[in-house]
């Protein structure tokens, strides 16, 4: 067939009328639905094919692909690019920095300060007005008194310039990673007859797109031919049902929305900011003052911040999480909790951080005022009372001066007290683990998950992919009643057995999966597609016949009917016509499914033998168990002949029975050589893996015990799906918690398990209450039906290589390899953010308590801090940034993996920790109060104690404040471990970055006492001074070696600090609030940049907008409610004979089936056994299409997301 879009390729020019439409009129078109669409189709475009002509491209073989005719489809239509919002600015970022409250009252401390020194009042230097400076000859340090404020003001700026850099590095950071996730985003589009993957941002108009299950569709379009086709749009419509697409009923594809099921190709009619969402997306655009303003008014009422969380930081989407366990509940419900409950917390560690952080706090607020006013009074006292001076008009200016010294005294113990370096320790930290995982192959979507890993205690894997390598092969096959061990070559066989077995699998599967030359010479041949079904077209390269060549004779166009595999079905199906008239249907599936619809066997002549119950059960007994106790999986291969009249297709009942049995096949997935080990280590770790397949329970063990995750003598349970279910449900069909603690703990495999088993294993682990501590789970998955599960985990591991776009959208992490040990890594990253974050507070801690004591006491004691409020601010501002940098980015070593968890409660700061912290601390504190009541006399130098105002820098004093600093700096060192251990030395030279902080810092020391002059408050020190300092501050290296001779449990006193959330509010807030993160709340406001994929932001844009009258009528109207037994009762999912093996169909468990719709969670699903054609899902058995039902889905919030 000739491409009709040639002709455009010679001229290049921008003209609409090229194109027999216009881009306005393709919009318009896009924005009806069903029938209207199919009439504006055939009315004014003259049906589907006419408008392909109109567009200039071929059905069948799309667009040529000739530069010049794509250029000018861009410049005609426009590109399928949504421009991402602008980022902030530096200058906005420097503003956001100086918001910080504790600098804006330095601010203005150093402003007064300025203001004061700059007026000279007549008389001011009155001896009436007590000491201003030791002598006259120091007038001119008088005149320098503004240095102070200087300075001041100077290291604040350095500060929030720092702190600006930061969040502009962060955010440019996240935008890269963000635009390699989109980039990685590609699409099956048809160019000049071949199918070739598309960066979804090159789709043009009028391309012709292969869309097959799990697919996020990147453009609008309309369906030129469709196999079964249904889609979820619940994120542009808020409707959780699926919609059933068909050329001649509902033929308008809109993106954004998610295939669910089926498979077919659709022309491209709008892209970019002309689709339906990237018209919501222009809309958003438009709307970004009003949803400020919205935003502003909807904290302020309770509820609406609900519907507006679609903006939170810097107006970038962070996700509106649709599938809580309770966002099925009534909106008013959540009206009346949303005030009282407080929201769980979804990170561990910000959680704790943030509790420290505030308790800090206020500690260092009531230090602060304290020192204030018993500097103030003793001021006032010493003054007017012992001395009895009397307060002159002229001598008002000094007294306030002293005033503002001794308020900014105050203000600099608070800014010491509060651990300034907290966020950006937490921000470097994740940062940094996100940058090296990508080298380990975990794509970090969200910031939290990186340490919530550090935490799991129980990791739920699929087996296909993960746990195995994917490559599947038939390597045993039973036809014509004989079990062959090897495939057999094709002289075995009968022409008219072999020609039913070729044809049986070379059509009756998808036909985008292929079998591909190997890349290099001697390799692998490449599986495409989806793996399970790859193995079958080996199986028939095997058999020297080409399926090919049997799919050139029948094209996808002929097929006359597809029953594509679903979760209920657990089986394929493909109809065509026979040459004689009449219908062949093939089918393929999970043996057990399959052969229980048989009735018939074909023998070694290809005649057909009837096929018992009694034969059923002896070939399941003597076939397909031996092969799945090695660990195959089993798929049958049948066919029926329809000769007499034509049936009725939909009743599908009818359709599926009687028929004949053509073969048995075994397929291996020879598990990864690395995961043995991987899994060994996530035991010693404390981590239990448990494996989720969708694989029957012989196989499953075969493979579990080769992992081992079994381990033979072991008492752990393997059940298969329907068990489980019957042991965790009571008699109305509700999910018991009781029940399924009981089972849980010792449950290792769970086989034949559905997506909602899968879901509700999650839920339950997460929401038990067995055990000291609340599991933090993880879950891998790559079925668009895995979205509830990995939504639901703390964290959710998605497949790059085999994941479906649900299931990556849906995810934390995406596993860019497929490979279970990279989830060790992850572990291992997150234990080591924990650390770094453990040791920086360490460090800072000691800094803190240290500083605060020495600032309160001294001023207490002598009207004056031993530490001036510059030097705080170096030591406290500049230096813990650096430390923070340190520390944060020690890399992880095996040993964190051999021990167990922190789990959620357990405190930040360890008692070893407090150990740590007090026991430096009072080295530091008896050397510093030493040099400050007895230094002049050690060192035999003039005392800086009681100096008037303005006087110079004293020696004293200098020493005081180097002596602080270096021990600091070698307490850093010590800081490096918080187990106790001895060597605080070891593997230092691999982090480069800690050794040249270190040195950096002393470097900047050096220049800070030797020529920082007045505005530091230093002067120049001998050699001999520098010495006892260095001295001293090393002496802290051997102090800490004292303190880790100290048995901990000797140390009875200590408290820990930094708890996490007690078990009884995690069951109180578990119940399934919005998950709000701490990390949003208290960090930065640039640091969760994770926009979520653009999809999201237009979802949530339009249901805020369009859906708040559809929110209320749907609250009035409880009609509206789904529940999956209204579903259930659509005739084509009934399976009858499947009633024994299909969990939850029985006609008494409906009644039960709402119940669990409601009670348990917003989504259902319902799944299958064996999945033998899941397009672009590798795992065949593990991860199946979805029948997702939102229950109770009065809340159209509920379908706001585009993930599942």
């Amino acid at each position: 067939m000739t491409t009709p879009s040639l002709p455009a390729n010679s001229t290049a020019e921008s003209h609409e009328g090229d194109f027999g439409c216009t881009l306005m009129e393709l919009r318009k078109l896009m924005e009806l639905r069903s029938a209207d669409g199919v009439t504006q189709i055939n009315v004014h475009y003259g049906g589907i094919q006419s408008l392909c002509s109109i567009l200039k491209t071929s059905p069948v073989e799309g667009l040529s692909g000739n530069p010049a005719d794509l250029e000018k489809r861009r410049l005609v239509f426009g590109q399928n690019f949504i421009p991402p919002k602008k980022p902030k600015t530096f200058l906005e970022l420097v503003w956001e920095a100086l918001q910080d409250v504790t600098l804006i009252i330095l601010e203005i401390a150093a402003i007064i300060s300025l203001v004061l020194s700059f007026y000279r009042p007549p008389g001011g230097d009155n001896e009436l007005c007590g000491q201003v400076a030791s002598n006259p000859g120091d007038e001119e340090e008088a005149e320098a008194g503004w240095i102070e404020g200087a300075a001041i003001l100077f290291s604040v700026i350095i500060v929030v310039l720092v702190t600006a850099f930061n969040d502009w590095s962060k955010e440019k950071q996240f935008r890269g990673l963000q635009s390699r996730i989109e980039q990685e985003q590609k699409f099956s589009i048809i160019r000049n007859g071949q199918l070739i993957q598309l960066p979804v941002a090159e789709i043009v108009v009028g391309d012709i797109a292969q869309i097959k299950y799990g697919d996020l569709l990147p453009a609008d379009g309309i369906l030129i031919q469709g196999n079964d086709l249904k889609i979820d749009e619940s994120s542009l419509t808020g409707e959780s049902d699926h919609v059933r697409k068909s050329v001649d009923k509902d033929p308008m594809l809109l993106s954004g929305t998610h295939v669910m099921e089926g498979s077919g190709r659709m022309v491209v009619t709008a892209v970019g900011i002309n689709s339906q969402t990237g018209i919501i997306f222009t809309l958003l655009g438009a709307n970004e003052d009003d949803e400020e303003e919205k935003k502003k008014k909807g904290k302020k009422q309770g509820v609406p911040e609900n519907r507006n969380k679609a903006k939170t930081q810097d107006g970038v989407a962070l996700e509106i999480q649709p599938l809580n366990s309770q966002e099925g509940t009534d909106n008013e419900e959540k009206e009346k909790k949303i005030t009282k409950v407080p929201k769980k917390e979804k990170s561990v560690l910000q959680g704790k951080l943030t509790r420290l952080a505030v308790q800090i706090g206020k500690a260092g607020l009531i230090m602060s005022a304290i020192t204030v006013v018993i500097l103030i009074l003793y001021f006032v006292i010493d003054t007017f009372v012992i001395h009895r001076r009397t307060w002159l008009p002229e001598c008002t200016p000094v007294y306030i001066q002293y005033f503002v010294k001794f308020f900014i005294i105050g203000v600099t113990v608070l800014v010491v007290a509060v651990p300034e370096g907290l966020p950006l320790a937490v921000t470097i930290s994740l940062a940094y683990s996100v940058k090296k995982m990508m080298k380990d192959n975990n794509l970090v979507r969200h910031l939290d998950a990186c340490e919530t890993m550090g935490n799991a205690t129980a990791i739920c894997s699929d087996k296909t992919g993960t746990l195995t390598m994917n490559r599947m092969t038939v390597v045993q096959a039973y036809v014509g009643g004989t079990h062959y061990r090897q495939v057999p070559g094709p002289d075995v066989f009968q022409p008219k057995v072999l020609d039913l077995l070729v044809n049986g699998i070379s059509i009756n599967s998808a036909y985008t999966s292929k079998i591909l030359p190997p890349e290099k010479e001697g390799g692998l041949p490449r599986q495409v597609g989806n793996k399970t079904e790859c193995a079958l077209l080996g199986f028939v390269t095997d058999l020297k016949h080409d399926y090919q060549a049997v799919r050139n004779e029948v094209p996808e166009e002929k097929l006359y009917k597809v029953y594509t595999f679903n979760s209920v079905r657990k089986s394929m199906s493909t109809v065509i016509r026979k040459p004689g008239g009449g219908f062949r249907m093939f089918s393929k599936g999970a043996s057990e499914i399959i052969l229980r619809k048989c009735n018939r066997i074909l023998d070694k002549k290809g005649e057909a033998l009837p096929f018992k119950s009694k034969d059923r059960d002896d070939m399941v007994r003597n076939i397909i168990e031996p092969m799945a106790c090695e660990g195959l999986r089993t798929i049958c291969i049948a066919y029926r002949d329809f000769d007499d009249a034509e049936p009725s297709w939909d009743n599908e009942n009818e359709i599926l029975t009687e028929l004949t049995c053509i073969a048995v096949v075994g397929i291996e997935d020879p598990v990864r050589p690395e995961v043995p080990e991987a899994i060994a280590k996530c035991k010693r770790a404390g981590i239990t893996v448990r494996m989720v397949t969708g694989d029957n329970v012989n196989t499953a063990r075969a493979i579990a015990t080769k992992c081992g995750i079994l381990a033979p003598g072991d008492d752990f349970l393997c059940l298969e799906g329907k068990e489980f279910n019957r042991l965790i449900r009571n008699e109305k069909g509700e999910v018991e918690q009781e029940k399924l603690d009981k089972i849980w703990p010792k449950l290792r495999v769970l086989a034949r398990s559905s997506p909602t088993d899968k879901h509700t294993l999650v839920k339950g682990i997460i929401d038990s209450t067995v055990g000291e501590q609340r599991q933090v789970v993880a879950v891998t998955g790559d079925g668009t039906n895995d979205g509830p599960a990995l939504k639901k985990a703390d964290v959710g591991f998605a497949m790059g290589i085999a994941g479906t776009d649900v299931a990556k959208e849906a995810s934390d992490i995406i596993l860019t390899d497929d490979n279970f040990t990279s989830i060790v890594k992850a572990v291992m990253w997150g234990r080591n953010v924990y650390d770094s974050i453990s040791k920086f507070l360490q460090f800072q801690l000691t800094v803190n308590v240290v500083a605060v004591i020495v600032a309160f006491t001294g001023a207490c004691i002598t009207q004056d801090s031993p530490l001036k409020a510059v030097q705080m601010l170096w030591v406290n501002l500049i230096m813990d940034t650096f430390a923070s940098l340190a520390l944060a980015t020690e890399p992880p070593t095996d040993s964190l993996l051999k021990r167990r968890p922190y789990g959620r409660n357990k405190p930040l700061i360890s008692r070893t920790m407090m150990k740590n912290i007090l026991g430096h601390a009072v080295y530091q504190l008896t050397v510093i109060f030493f040099l400050v009541f007895a230094g002049e006399k050690f060192f035999d130098i003039d005392s800086g104690r009681k100096a008037p105002l303005h006087s110079p820098p004293s020696q004293h004093y200098t020493i005081v404040f180097n002596t602080f600093v270096l021990m600091q700096l070698f307490n850093e060192i010590n800081s490096r471990k918080i187990h106790g251990e001895k060597n605080v030395f070891s593997g230092i030279y691999r982090n480069l970055i800690f050794c040249s902080v270190v040195l950096g810092t002393f470097i900047s020391q050096v220049l800070i006492v030797e020529f920082g002059g007045k505005p530091f408050s230093c002067t120049r020190l001998t050699l001999s001074q520098w010495l006892w300092c260095l001295f001293i501050g090393i002496g802290e290296l051997l102090w800490g070696q004292v303190i880790s001779a100290i048995p901990t449990q000797s140390l009875k006193f200590l408290k820990e600090a930094g708890h996490g959330t007690t078990k009884e509010e995690i069951t109180k807030d578990a119940e399934g609030l919005d998950e709000i993160d701490h990390a949003e709340m208290e960090l930065r406001r640039g640091q969760i940049l994770w926009f979520r994929g653009l999809n999201r932001i237009q979802t949530q844009i339009k249901v805020v907008k369009a859906f708040h009258s559809s929110l209320h009528e749907s609250i009035q109207k409880p009609s509206s409610q789904h529940s999956i037994h209204n579903f259930m009762t659509h005739p084509e999912f009934i399976v009858e004979e499947e009633l024994p093996q299909t969990p939850f169909l029985d006609e008494k468990e409906e009644k039960n089936l709402e119940n669990v719709s409601t009670s348990e969670t917003g989504v259902f699903q319902l799944e299958d056994e064996v999945t033998p054609h899941t397009n672009r899902n590798n795992n065949a058995v593990d991860c199946h299409q979805v029948q997702i039902v939102t229950s109770h889905s009065e809340n159209p919030l509920q379908n706001l997301e585009t993930s599942v």
